[in-house]
């Protein structure tokens, strides 16, 4: 067994943003999003799908900021009572078992050139990460939502 983290986003990334009137997101290409649905709505840093009620921010993140072509930034949401983000050993989060969940999985070597991708359903995640890490060359694997595309974390070799 290849051991691995699996890590949300820093949770201060929006600790500007959190006290932000809408107008203000707005100048930061931002918009706060109540959840009217779950799952739907997971959060980048805690990684669990948000309860209904919770406000959301939803703005752009710089996912991957090597200096390859796959550099790569776009939209994510985040609880804007996130505090605490999720970083554990061989754990799969729960926005990643969700049943049925279509998720994008991309591999990457130590330069961020994509080794390897697949689309998969989310039972199949800890198959993948073990199939994945077993090929050296793959230094990182970021997971993605299939169907809108939208960045959910990272997975790195512990």
């Amino acid at each position: 067994m290849y051991p691995f983290r699996v890590s949300g986003i820093p949770a201060d990334v929006i600790d500007e943003m959190r006290h932000f009137s809408d107008d203000e997101l707005k100048k930061h290409r931002a918009v706060r999003r109540i959840v009217d649905t779950r799952p739907g709505f997971p959060c980048r840093v805690t990684l669990e799908d948000a309860e209904i009620g919770e406000s959301m921010l939803l703005l752009n993140f710089e996912h991957l900021p090597g200096a390859s072509p796959y550099h790569s930034v776009g939209p994510i949401f985040v609880r804007e009572s996130a505090t605490e983000t999720y970083s554990r050993i061989n754990e799969i989060p729960e926005v990643l078992c969700v049943p049925d969940r279509l998720l994008s999985v991309r591999a990457y070597d130590e330069r961020d050139m994509l080794v390897n991708a697949e689309v998969i359903e989310s039972a199949g995640i800890d198959q993948l990460i073990q199939r994945l890490f077993a090929n050296a060359s793959i230094a990182y694997i970021h997971v993605h939502y299939a169907t809108p595309g939208c960045y959910s974390c990272r997975i790195d070799r512990a």
